[in-house]
């Protein structure tokens, strides 16, 4: 957990090179669910534009899909699940969800200044053509 450009992608990105962790990112199972063009995409990218979390079942959702796709390939060691929880209500909702088929093990905070995160998300926004870092 962190703010927007705290550096969570940077360091779920060295876990995964160094221990073979699969890095789940909310932000970017929703932004594909939002160009997949699917019953939700319209609801997500509503809710994204206006700077709003995205109903919880609707990320623990996505997040459950994709560790299932992603253990079909055979086992995996573990999951990083980056951006999320981003409120109480998606803890309790992941937890209803998932908890009976996942322990949480630890979890990364990355406290990081608002004046880097802020310097950070203005390069960032430069070339990565984003419009939900807001």
């Amino acid at each position: 957990l962190g703010g927007p450009g705290s550096g969570k992608g940077t360091q779920c990105a060295r876990i995964v090179d160094k221990f073979g962790w699969v890095h789940l990112s909310a932000g970017d199972l929703l932004r594909a669910e939002r160009k997949s063009g699917s019953d939700k995409a319209e609801m997500i990218n509503t809710y994204i534009k206006e700077g709003k979390i995205v109903p919880a079942e609707v990320t623990v959702g996505l997040l459950k899909d994709a560790m299932e796709r992603a253990t079909t390939v055979g086992p995996v060691p573990g999951f990083l699940i980056d951006g999320f929880p981003r409120s109480l209500d998606n803890a309790e909702t992941f937890d209803r969800i998932l908890g009976p088929h996942s322990e949480v093990r630890f979890m990364l905070f990355f406290d990081c200044p608002m004046e880097v995160m802020e310097q950070r998300l203005l390069k960032r926004g430069e070339t990565s053509g984003r419009d939900d870092d807001n």
